[in-house]
């Protein structure tokens, strides 16, 4: 389990093709604290360590992971999100994010709004994902409070902090995002489903 607040912005060093697999090198700040079968959120994607070498780690990603997010969108020296499993007994600072993403949505706008940042994702209404207004939402693995929730849209208003300290920075209109929508959302709205 994860908060969605996040520790560092790793760099992709290595990038390694293995039958339908992707070995993913990262260079983190917190790689000595590690250790191999730890779990890491990269981008909102639970990954394991598989190896460790000096402030070099490496995991795997297997073909439905690069299919379902934007992982095997990645280039050496990218940067990406990363957020390591949290303590019990920790304050939930963000919200419940499972590392499971849901789909991937395309960044559809960017606007400056005096000093923050809104930005707009779509994404495919048809897999039954929702968003609830000033609900949760997961954006490559950054915890954010939904604004402007429409059936296939959504936006979320971003201060500098997050901007600079996050893949935010990087992205563009029609950037690929991953989205893990909100566990207790989904569980709402499946009570619902079986009630009606």
């Amino acid at each position: 389990m994860f908060t969605g607040i996040i520790e560092d912005l790793g760099v992709i060093t290595n990038l390694e093709h293995d039958h339908d697999n992707l070995h993913i090198t990262i260079k983190s700040n917190f790689t000595s604290e590690l250790k191999v079968d730890q779990s890491v959120a990269h981008n909102g994607v639970c990954l394991t360590v598989t190896s460790l070498n000096g402030s070099l780690y490496t995991v795997t990603a297997i073909r439905e992971t690069l299919n379902k997010t934007n992982l095997g969108k990645l280039k050496v020296d990218d940067q990406v999100n990363l957020e390591r499993a949290m303590k019990l007994g920790d304050r939930l600072d963000g919200h419940i994010v499972q590392g499971h993403v849901d789909q991937t949505a395309i960044c559809k706008s960017i606007e400056f709004q005096n000093g923050s940042w809104l930005f707009t994702f779509e994404y495919d209404s048809s897999l039954n994902n929702i968003t609830i207004e000033k609900g949760s939402i997961t954006v490559n693995g950054v915890s954010l409070t939904v604004v402007n929730s429409l059936k296939n849209e959504f936006s979320v208003a971003i201060i500098p902090y997050t901007y600079e300290h996050t893949t935010f920075k990087f992205l563009e209109k029609n950037s690929v995002v991953n989205l893990e929508f909100d566990v207790l959302g989904k569980y709402i709205k499946r009570l619902y489903e079986l009630r009606n």
